[in-house]
């Protein structure tokens, strides 16, 4: 049996590489099937029980299979399995959401140092918050924080309100346009991921036709929706509040353009690539 399980893996491996992916994803496909961790595939006694609980090999290697021919046609692996992992969560992910990137862990490491100089609560609003991975991380890294997730697409909320139920059910979801939230409200973060492709960006395969346009677009030149997201941030925070806001590597110098009329201390960060990635600024 685990000689022919070895060789069930070995050939989901070479279907996946035939077509360009990475070997591992046949792992991460799975056990996603098995129902265990990756880790656990190496592991031949929790292997067999998960076999034996599935009680049909069959039906093993028609999922699997059916998984492996999806992810050749270029659905994205999470949405596969259900799963992006980002920082020390699991977030739920599937049709409708943008899956979480790992770029996007330094901006919430850049809003946990600056929360972590802050005595007492602090309020943090979380524009466009898609799956909640943003939101999530801080509310369960700062303890101290009370996080709000905006967001306005219907099939996002869907894996925003799953997420948040799962991890930490004190991040309150609101349902809204970005550029209605929290009319007189003010806070002491914000944190953003907005649309910022350019329109006429081709993007991996991966991702188009696949991940919803809504969450990458941002307009002719993918500064439309970044603009007003800083319109919004500019009036809910506080003075002295800080903005961490991901957009376009080649979009650093307008962002701060757009940050000058309202925010001092800009500064443009790298993502893990070392690419220009975000920005952070304070409110005057």
């Amino acid at each position: 049996m685990e000689l022919t399980f070895k060789e069930f893996l070995r050939g989901g491996k070479e279907q996946l590489a035939k077509a360009g992916f990475a070997e591992v994803e046949a792992e991460h496909l799975l056990a996603h099937t098995l129902g265990i961790s990756r880790m656990d595939l190496h592991n031949p006694l929790t292997v067999e029980n998960a076999l034996a609980a599935i009680g049909d090999m069959s039906v093993v290697e028609e999922t699997f299979w059916k998984l492996l021919d999806r992810r050749c046609t270029h659905e994205p692996l999470q949405y596969l399995t259900g799963v992006a992992y980002f920082r020390h969560l699991e977030i739920k992910v599937g049709p409708g959401v943008l899956v979480p990137r790992p770029e996007s862990e330094l901006l919430v490491e850049a809003a946990l140092n600056y929360i972590e100089k802050i005595n007492g609560p602090v309020s943090v609003v979380d524009l466009g918050s898609g799956s909640g991975a943003l939101a999530l991380s801080i509310a369960t890294e700062a303890p101290n924080t009370h996080v709000i997730a905006v967001e306005k697409s219907p099939d996002a909320i869907v894996w925003l309100k799953e997420n948040v139920s799962f991890i930490d059910e004190k991040v309150r979801i609101l349902e809204s346009d970005v550029q209605d939230a929290l009319v007189g409200v003010k806070c002491d973060v914000v944190i953003a991921n907005p649309p910022y492709v350019p329109d006429s960006q081709e993007l991996p395969r991966d991702v188009q036709g696949h991940e919803p346009a809504i969450a990458l677009f941002g307009g002719i030149d993918g500064m439309k929706v970044p603009r007003l997201f800083i319109t919004t941030a500019a009036r809910l925070l506080k003075s002295g509040g800080f903005l961490a806001i991901e957009h376009h590597e080649q979009q650093g110098t307008e962002i701060a353009a757009v940050l000058l009329e309202d925010f001092a201390d800009i500064i443009l960060h790298n993502d893990l690539t070392g690419r220009p990635r975000f920005t952070t600024a304070v409110r005057r």
